[in-house]
């Protein structure tokens, strides 16, 4: 039998928000100038980035947009290094 989530990270959200912060600072990119890019306030973006933040969490599209602006594929957003 196959264990579909053998490999289930039950702290995804986390690495998401910090892989989104990391790849904003690659880029150079001030959160400010990335919050409206995306037409969401810096409030919001910050809280995103907040791995701390259990409660505020981003859309399949926001992190699609998010993988436009920082030329990565929305399976880098998942890994944990």
């Amino acid at each position: 039998m196959v264990e579909p989530f053998k490999n289930y990270n039950k702290d995804f959200k986390k690495v998401i928000c910090k892989n989104i912060k990391k790849f904003r600072k690659e880029k150079g990119i001030r959160l400010m100038d990335l919050a409206e890019m995306l037409e969401v306030s810096p409030e919001y973006l910050k809280r995103i980035e907040s791995p701390n933040d259990d409660k505020k969490t981003c859309s399949l599209t926001l992190v699609y947009k998010l993988s436009l602006i920082f030329d990565k594929k929305i399976d880098d957003f998942l890994k944990d290094d």
